[in-house]
């Protein structure tokens, strides 16, 4: 990128977030080092996770929905394969309702991802074109829900402050996805990405997402006490249509020895009976 190119990013990430950027060859990391820790620390902590989730979602006219999901997370071959499954138990209208998603890593391969639908009983797989959409019409993505691969973006370091790494993030497919990049600022002691901001063409923030909370969580790894610094509150806005949703997590848990099984289609329309409690 030429010089002039990279001094307008930072001084564009500077006037938008509001906060003091330094050279980026002061960091203690390089990027991909950083990419990969970010990746872990939000998605990978433990081989396996469960939670409750609730989504308040509040639409530009202070209208108030709300959705209770538990989920289960488990993961395979370090950083690699992993499956997520999110039973809806509130409201009604979404009871019983299972999002289900089987991750993958190889170049090219696509995620696998299931919504059972029981006023149906119907499974519908969902596209890979359409994991940019809404999931249940909050501000989130389905795509937020399970992550996004590292290797679907360009990642470049433009520059940090005393608590934070800031990246820049570019799609290698562009037409792919609604977004032209997005920046993440990293928290430096746990990893996390505190607060991505989305922009369109012409450098538009159109989108963000922001940890408003953290927990952490003691857990057991291999016989070791171990503790999880784990997002436990986010906040998604939409910043054309003035909505936004906030996702609190409750009753986290890690290296529960969750299941291949559990994981795979025939538990769409047959919970976990401890989904459900």
């Amino acid at each position: 990128m030429h010089a002039q190119s990279l001094l307008q990013r930072i001084l564009l990430t500077a006037l938008v977030l509001a906060a003091p950027v330094l050279p980026a060859g002061a960091a203690d990391l390089d990027v991909d080092n950083i990419v990969r820790k970010a990746n872990h620390a939000s998605l990978y902590q433990g081989q396996d996770a469960t939670g409750r989730i609730e989504l308040t979602i509040t639409d530009s006219q202070g209208r108030v929905r709300k959705r209770e999901m538990a989920m289960l997370r488990r993961d395979e071959n370090n950083d690699a394969e992993q499956q997520y499954y999110v039973y809806f138990l509130e409201p009604a209208d979404v009871r019983k309702m299972v999002f289900m998603v089987h991750k993958h890593t190889a170049p090219g391969q696509d995620d696998d991802r299931w919504l059972y639908m029981p006023s149906l009983d119907l499974v519908k797989r969902i596209a890979a074109s359409d994991k940019r959409t809404s999931f249940v019409g909050s501000d989130f993505l389905y795509e937020d829900i399970s992550g996004r691969a590292i290797t679907e973006d360009n990642h470049e370091l433009i520059g940090e402050t005393d608590t934070e790494y800031i990246l820049d993030n570019v799609p290698k497919t562009p037409e792919s996805v609604e977004f032209s990049h997005y920046f993440v600022h990293v928290d430096k002691k746990t990893f996390l990405p505190m607060r991505l901001q989305f922009f369109r063409e012409g450098n538009r923030a159109y989108r963000t997402i922001e940890v408003t909370r953290v927990e952490n969580v003691q857990a057991k790894e291999n016989d070791q006490s171990v503790v999880y610094p784990t997002v436990a509150e986010s906040v998604a806005r939409n910043l054309d249509s003035g909505s936004a949703t906030v996702m609190s997590f409750s009753r986290i848990g890690y290296n529960q020895g969750l299941q291949a099984d559990l994981f795979t289609e025939r538990y769409l329309r047959r919970p976990p009976r401890e989904l459900t409690r």
